[in-house]
């Protein structure tokens, strides 16, 4: 799960970069600009953008074993 939000997180972050450099959607250019599936695949991140936040809180850390 941890590494399925990451991705997800990643692609927002390319996303918002695109929109923020070029003023380019690439999510409403491949899905549609507001579409039922846009909304849910942005939905989807942002979920996966919340789920980063608990990597904060954790006591260790991805890829590292517990002290």
């Amino acid at each position: 799960m941890d590494i399925l939000a990451l991705i997800l997180s990643v692609v927002g972050c390319v996303n918002w970069g695109l929109v923020g450099i070029l003023k380019f959607d690439l999510v409403a250019w491949l899905f549609g600009a507001g579409s039922v599936l846009s909304r849910i695949i942005y939905t989807v991140i942002a979920l996966a953008g919340l789920w980063c936040i608990t990597f904060f809180f954790r006591k260790s850390r991805l890829g590292q074993e517990a002290e």
